[in-house]
């Protein structure tokens, strides 16, 4: 019980009493923890690893919050469940409790995914639209006619009859060797396959780069990292800029 957060605060955050008061209840012995009576002002508990109890209740905590960015890989899953028990982006980052994908990368798309815990947090992601463009490095089997492409930028009605939001679409590398960057501000279930397979150039790799702010760098395929504090602060303000906007 050396680690942790004090005591007092667990039980105040959980809503039961008032920090003050729970250190009164601690020190008239009226709260254990893992069954062992706590009257030591200063103790410290896990919230999610230990059982606190205030005259035998338990204690009910919200999980800590947690913001996580990876780096996901081929032929792995964007979801927390598979029928068909392929691997998942919950089996790459392991941490206490549950966390849930923000939006999808489909099977064979590697690069950045967001997963949390924080419903509020997802929303936000979900509404930044153009303020929180994700972007793509895509390569493609055949290089597109400039006339095919000043379509895809404009934004095309795929067979499906969903219409596609404008995009910016350059090429790397010279005009020869098939590689685009690709900036959405849309996200639809395999958009950039769809749309360069509507013009004749089915796509060979794909992989997201950036979302927003956030960027592969530092960041290996196959890896994660948890947001800072300020990462998740401005992933909120860029949400309230658009709500301002509009």
């Amino acid at each position: 019980m050396n680690n942790g957060e004090r005591l007092q605060k667990i039980i105040s955050s959980a809503g039961v009493v008032s920090r003050r008061k729970a250190e009164l209840l601690i020190q008239e012995g009226r709260v254990t923890v893992n069954g062992q009576i706590v009257t030591r002002l200063g103790t410290r508990a896990d919230p999610e690893e230990d059982s606190i109890r205030v005259d035998g209740k338990k204690v009910r905590t919200s999980p800590r919050k947690q913001y996580i960015l990876l780096n996901k890989p081929r032929q792995v899953i964007s979801s927390v469940a598979d029928p068909q028990g392929r691997k998942k982006v919950t089996d790459l980052v392991k941490v206490k409790g549950k966390v849930y994908p923000v939006g999808r990368l489909d099977y064979n798309t590697e690069g950045l995914i967001l997963m949390t815990n924080d419903g509020d947090f997802s929303q936000a992601v979900a509404r930044a639209g153009r303020h929180m463009p994700k972007v793509y490095r895509v390569k493609v089997r055949s290089k597109p006619a400039e006339a095919e492409l000043a379509k895809l930028r404009k934004g095309i009605r795929l067979k499906s009859g969903i219409q596609l939001a404008p995009c910016r679409i350059a090429a790397l590398g010279g005009d020869r060797n098939g590689w685009y960057e690709v900036t959405l501000t849309q996200g639809k279930n395999r958009q950039i396959r769809e749309m360069f397979e509507a013009v004749g150039s089915p796509v060979l790799k794909l992989r997201r780069i950036k979302i927003g702010f956030l960027t592969d760098k530092d960041l290996p395929v196959g890896h994660h990292r948890f947001l800072t504090p300020g990462e998740v602060a401005q992933v909120f303000r860029v949400t309230n800029e658009r709500t301002r906007s509009e």
